[in-house]
């Protein structure tokens, strides 16, 4: 298969996508271009059409606050570049939700730091928010908390972003459109066209050799080069994630794509969902132990989820996302997974049905303990 049309199959295939669009793109003179912003939400229309879920990472806050708070282009410092944060973001969500009413679809806010997706906890609930506004049908736009981020514990760019939110969700494609076409052999020279002879179409090792070929950022209002590019594609790819790399420049960037436009395409090795279960199976250390019922491994043979009526006795003390193993009755271990209680909460609800949870613990929690797709098996000691 073509190069071109790899990067296209990528995204028509993928069914969950996160789209990455930096503030060269969205900013003109000070203001959002709307017109650029409605092709790309009409392209996204196109795509919820085809069954697809859409996740938006923008950039432009602090590039509208700029102009919200009359600072020019002057270097800013931390404190500055929160207040325009602050006062861009404002106007960035509304942009946002005009256009995509224009396309009747619903937009949401989401601010993430980066300790959203790096401490377990707050990990877990981003995702699960994220995967509640998917599911009722609305498009999440979501943007760095720069307002609070300090200068030690942020991103730093929404490239770097926007890959750990299509690991986090999951995602099958990341798009990052972006004021070059791909990647080049050989850097153009700042204001200078790359030569077409350099593109690369398809990547699939992120080797210190491709490293090398990166350059530095390229537009006043982005803080993000090539090299975040590079890392994005790699934190994406760890996470089964294929990335495309071309140009956000025409109207309508993603029908460009897919009519043939250049792009450079990353290569993820495995799904997501595999990256996923390697990840639970290889790269955690268990908390704790779940034992189950005869009943349990039968449903768990079948593909079904671990529900808290199959378990029978609860070992260790974990918190709500931890790996556990899965145990039978004789201490074999079945698999392990990533918990949706923690083992107090737990403790109070096995060997109940699910439709009990809520009255015993106080709240609505999920109806599994582990869902099967947090769940990785070993399927000898099944049968």
């Amino acid at each position: 298969m073509a190069s071109l049309e790899a990067s296209a199959n990528a995204v028509t295939t993928a069914q969950r996508l996160v789209i990455k669009i930096g503030s060269a793109l969205l900013i003109k003179d000070g203001k959002l271009n709307a017109a650029w912003v409605s092709s790309l939400v009409a392209d996204i229309a196109a795509c919820k059409a085809r069954g697809q879920e859409i996740i938006v990472v923008s950039s432009g806050a602090v590039a509208l606050g700029r102009a919200a708070l009359n600072v020019g282009n002057k270097s800013l410092t931390l404190e500055e570049s929160q207040a325009a944060a602050a006062a861009g973001q404002i106007a960035l969500a509304h942009g946002w939700q005009a256009r995509l009413a224009e396309q009747d679809l619903k937009a949401a806010q989401v601010l993430l730091t980066i300790e959203d997706t790096e401490t377990r906890r707050r990990y877990l609930n981003a995702r699960a928010t994220l995967n509640t506004l998917l599911r009722l049908g609305a498009v999440p736009i979501i943007n760095e908390n720069d307002t609070v981020a300090t200068q030690e514990l942020r991103y730093g760019d929404n490239d770097r972003l926007a890959a750990r939110v299509a690991s986090m969700v999951s995602a099958d494609c990341l798009i990052l459109f972006s004021d070059i076409d791909g990647l080049y052999r050989v850097a153009p020279q700042a204001g200078g066209k790359p030569d077409p002879k350099d593109h690369i179409a398809e990547i699939d090792d992120i080797s210190p050799d491709i490293l090398a070929m990166a350059g530095d950022a390229g537009s006043p209002h982005g803080s993000g080069g090539m090299k975040t590019k590079l890392e994005a594609a790699r934190i994406a790819s760890d996470g089964g994630c294929h990335m495309v790399l071309t140009t956000g420049h025409p109207l309508n960037p993603l029908t460009q794509l897919l009519e043939g436009g250049r792009a450079t395409f990353f290569r993820a090795p495995d799904s997501a969902q595999s990256a996923r279960k390697a990840w639970i199976s290889g790269a955690l250390t268990p908390a704790g132990q779940l034992v189950i019922d005869s009943g349990a491994v039968a449903a768990l043979a079948d593909g079904r989820s671990l529900l808290p009526v199959g378990i029978a006795q609860i070992k260790g003390h974990f918190e709500r996302g931890d790996c556990v193993l899965v145990c039978d009755a004789e201490g074999n271990e079945l698999g392990r997974g990533l918990t949706a209680y923690s083992s107090e909460d737990a403790a109070r609800i096995i060997g109940r049905k699910s439709d009990a949870i809520a009255k015993i613990l106080g709240y609505t929690g999920r109806s599994e303990i582990i869902h099967r797709d947090d769940l990785i098996l070993k399927r000898e000691d099944l049968s």
